[in-house]
């Protein structure tokens, strides 16, 4: 069995202009301070990571890796979701979602789709460059204002939704096969693809490319009731990225899982810092630990009550004590009595 790389943590929630955490030399020196052993890289946020040098730049790829390793960090994986939301916005997110984009494509759904896709594939060549081969994302959504059928979908919206949703990101996953690096999509409310099904309704129209994999993230699925433990034992093969991230889900008789438009600390469904909410993490890990996942537990701190950097430190601890150090032997071989297959054969009452 393989043993889960961690503590690291995701940056994006720490980063600021304000130091320690305006530069990507001191904000893994206070990563590496907390006791993390790496760092998931927003490549979005120009303070910590240019994405244009780091597609196209190997000696700046090189000089990241060096300034972590510098610090006794490695970089997990980089990530995509701000860029990947923007691969596929329905028209009633246009105005919000634009601030996702650089000012010169905003109010042009066409060209910041195009940007998107540009971004996209050059995070991948990034990753190629870093020496990484998990990518994490967002797939976008088309038909996620037609969640809840009131009025009654149409026939053929969800599925039209889907071959499109499916015929712009399969492109960028022929690049990422081509540079050999797998993009795990979190699965996420706001996404289309916000669970198993839909995820299996995208897979199935990209041919089951096998670069279209999976970020898990169990806060998302208890805020909408779905049965996270489950979720490993039926798409274990596709998790490559790991987001420890816990939440809760207090349902009253004023609100439940939609949260009555209330604000993160007022809803039924919450996310909390880790060890602060109802999520198994020991079986969790267990599960992943028994699958083989090899790769990084990943801090991504977002908690409705808990400052983040008290989330942070205690988060790092939280994670490396949840690690399991595998087995290299059977807890009962000192009862092993030895024999060959003459004994075996007799045993069997095979002549």
């Amino acid at each position: 069995m393989k043993m889960i790389k961690g503590p690291a943590i995701f940056l994006a929630q720490f980063a600021s202009d304000t130091a320690p955490f305006n530069s990507f030399d001191s904000i893994c020196k206070w990563a590496a301070a907390l006791g993390y052993e790496g760092v998931q890289i927003p490549s979005w946020d120009g303070r910590l990571f240019d994405l244009k040098k780091a597609a196209e730049s190997q000696g700046y790829a090189d000089e990241l890796k060096g300034i972590a390793a510098s610090h006794g960090l490695s970089i997990t994986e980089l990530s995509t979701h701000l860029q990947g939301q923007l691969v596929a916005v329905h028209p009633a997110y246009d105005a919000v979602f634009d601030g996702f984009a650089v000012p010169e494509v905003r109010g042009n759904p066409k060209a910041r789709t195009e940007w998107a896709v540009d971004q996209v594939k050059s995070a991948i060549r990034a990753s190629k460059r870093l020496g990484l081969t998990a990518h994490a994302t967002f797939s976008g959504a088309l038909a996620w204002p037609y969640i809840y059928p009131w009025p009654q979908r149409p026939p053929g919206l969800v599925e039209e939704a889907f071959d499109e949703l499916a015929r712009r990101w399969r492109p960028i996953l022929d690049e990422a096969d081509a540079h050999g690096v797998d993009l795990a999509y979190e699965i996420h409310p706001g996404e289309d693809l916000h669970d198993g099904v839909s995820y299996e309704m995208f897979l199935e129209r990209v041919n089951n490319h096998r670069r279209a994999n999976l970020l898990y993230d169990p806060s998302h699925f208890v805020l909408q009731q779905l049965d996270y433990l489950d979720y490993i034992d039926i798409y274990h093969e596709r998790i490559k990225a790991f987001h420890v991230k816990d939440a809760e889900f207090n349902p009253t008789g004023r609100q439940g899982v939609y949260g009555g438009f209330q604000n993160w600390a007022n809803r039924a469904g919450r996310f909390r810092s880790p060890g602060d909410g109802q999520i198994d993490f020991g079986a969790i890990f267990s599960k992943l630990t028994q699958y083989d996942y090899g790769s990084w537990a990943v801090l991504e701190w977002e908690c409705a009550l808990k400052h983040p950097e008290d989330g942070a430190r205690e988060g790092a601890e939280f994670i490396r004590n949840h690690i399991i150090r595998v087995t290299e032997k059977a807890f009962d071989d000192f009862a092993g009595a030895g024999t060959d297959v003459a004994m075996v054969r007799k045993m069997l009452g095979i002549s």
